[in-house]
This record gives C-alpha cells, structure tokens and sequence, in this order.
C-alpha cells in the first residue's frame, strides 16, 4: 500500500463517527448496511452520515451499491488488510504476520453460537 493511500485511510478513520461506521461496516460483513441504518444505529443526522461515508470511500475503505432506494455500503476488507498490513510490516523484529491475522468478512447470518458470543 503506498504511503499516500494509507495517510488518506488513516484520515478517514480520525474521526468518531466515520470511525464508529467502519466498524460496524466490518462487522456487518459482506451484505453490509443501507446509510440510513449507519446513520439510525449511530444517532448521526443522514445528511451528516452521508458525508462521513463519502469520506470513507472516498478513502478507500467502503464500497457502495445501489439496491431500490437505498445505498448499501460495505467495507472494503482488501483496503483494511493492507491498511493493517503496511501499519504491521515491521512488527516481530520484521517477521511477517501470519495470513491468519488478516480479517475475513463474516457471512450475512452467523450460526446460532456465534451469536450469542
């Protein structure tokens, strides 16, 4: 990941609510959440969500798709994972971290144990 890139992320990311949004985008795996969600689960005005969100894709970090009426966003745990890995490319005495510590979107229903963790 360049440099330039991983200043625009870290941008995006030193910010409560863009921060609290990515979040719960990683969280909420590959199917994502519509904007009005974000803004409904954050107490965020829409309009103000809207602007973060644009941030964040506009950093990288989210991808967008339109279904009916609403914008769907998701993050984008390829821009996350080398986000992570350029912050960690030299931990361990320069020993590379393992592809266990890469994240993985979680599928759109978690198993029943899952849930209650």
């Amino acid at each position: 990941m360049q440099p330039d890139r991983v200043i625009r992320a870290l941008s995006a990311l030193a910010q409560e609510h863009r921060l609290a949004a990515f979040r719960l985008l990683v969280q909420a795996g590959r199917d994502g959440l519509a904007a009005g969600v974000l803004a409904e689960r954050l107490d965020v005005p829409p309009s103000s969500m809207s602007f973060h969100l644009a941030q964040l894709a506009n950093a990288g970090l989210v991808t967008q798709r339109r279904e009916s009426r609403s914008i769907i966003y998701s993050a984008d745990y390829a821009a996350m994972n080398g986000l992570m890995g350029y912050l960690t490319e030299n931990c361990c005495g320069g020993v590379p971290c393992s592809d266990e510590a890469a994240c993985t979107p979680s599928p759109a229903n978690p198993p029943a144990a899952r849930k209650s963790a």
